[in-house]
């Protein structure tokens, strides 16, 4: 199997987790993030719900790369997944969230020269207290390894 990371997390990389872990597959970002944290080279933040609260982390970080993890409505069956370029992101502009990833990824692109990327995993249930679908805990564990595999090559 083909890794979709091994040519992009590449330098200096920021992986963020977005989503909340109260609305089911929402959580899929911050799942991602508490299983690679301190198994990757890449500085992994956990942005929950309030992403615009680690912009100056990140900038700080003069990353080569930042890929969010983010559950969204990519029109995929409920697990697969999308890796999409900057301006993929900006042209869709979709997400389950207040503050799109598009919103994110523009100012981010005025402030550093990193390439960016959002892999967005297509949700099956997003409502408050639901558990997380068997469907994305599979993706999660799929995309866990695949990062583990081009971080530590």
């Amino acid at each position: 199997m083909n890794n979709i990371f091994r040519n992009i997390l590449k330098g200096k990389t920021v992986i963020v987790g977005l989503g909340n872990t109260l609305k089911g597959d929402d959580g899929a970002g911050p799942s991602v993030i508490e299983k690679i944290q301190g198994k990757v080279k890449a500085l992994c933040i956990d942005a929950g719900t309030a992403p615009e609260n680690y912009l100056g982390k990140i900038i700080k970080e003069n990353p080569d790369t930042v890929l969010f993890v983010d559950a969204a409505d990519i029109n995929r069956l409920p697990g697969e997944y999308a890796l999409l370029e900057k301006q993929e992101i900006l042209k869709t502009g979709f997400t389950t969230h207040d503050l799109s990833p598009a919103v994110l990824i523009e100012y981010l692109s005025k402030e550093t020269k990193a390439d960016m990327y959002l892999l967005g995993i297509q949700p099956l249930r997003i409502n408050f207290d639901e558990n997380m679908s068997d469907e994305i805990k599979k993706t999660i564990i799929e995309i866990v390894g695949l990062v583990e595999e081009s971080q530590n090559a």
